[in-house]
């Protein structure tokens, strides 16, 4: 039998990170998402078992200010776009600078600095690739997708998404659709 989940990323990482900070019995707050404030120091022994238990999600201490703000950066647009069902309001430039608490031009070329391209790029890229997540697990149409995700229309979503993959989201649908087909029939 074979289900589909769905999940949230930000609950899944919080429930984790919640799991292997009480685990190390050292007084602790989750200030937001990816930033914790131990209420004491942390011995080395501490730090490393701490680093050790996150190790197999793929979650690391990130120490450098640069890196940390590349991080912020890539958090706000993840909940941006995988955490918002409501449209924001304002130009993501705006909803950027204000969550980070930067100017934009400083985040901009600070995260082009460190990651070799753009946010908007990243945006980009963190789009399609919930697009992909849809797909493959909601039974959402392109257009609610688009909707969804705050495109202009379908159009534009497909160019993007044929532009990042190089292929349309429509031969991507057959492509899951015939996937899962065979592995129903093994």
């Amino acid at each position: 039998m074979k289900v589909f989940m769905r999940f949230n990323f930000t609950t899944v990482c919080e429930a984790v990170l919640k799991e292997k900070l009480d685990a190390l019995s050292v007084p602790y707050e989750i200030i937001n998402f990816g930033e914790v404030d131990f209420k004491e120091p942390l011995t080395i022994q501490k730090k490393e078992e701490f680093l050790s238990s996150l190790a197999p999600y793929e979650i690391e201490i990130v120490e450098d200010e640069k890196c940390i703000l590349v991080q912020k950066i890539k958090d706000v647009i993840k909940e941006m776009v995988y955490d918002t069902d409501e449209a924001i309001n304002v130009k993501t430039s705006v909803y950027i600078a204000d969550k980070v608490g930067q100017s934009y031009g400083y985040l901009s070329n600070l995260f082009s600095e460190v990651t070799y391209t753009s946010i908007e790029h990243y945006i980009i890229l963190t789009k399609i690739e919930y697009t992909k997540h849809l797909i493959i697990s909601e039974d959402m149409s392109l257009t609610e997708i688009a909707y969804k995700l705050d495109y202009s229309s379908v159009a534009h979503l497909s160019t993007q998404f044929k532009n990042t993959t190089g292929i349309t989201p429509s031969a991507f649908q057959r492509i899951i659709k015939r996937r899962n087909e065979l592995k129903s029939k093994s």
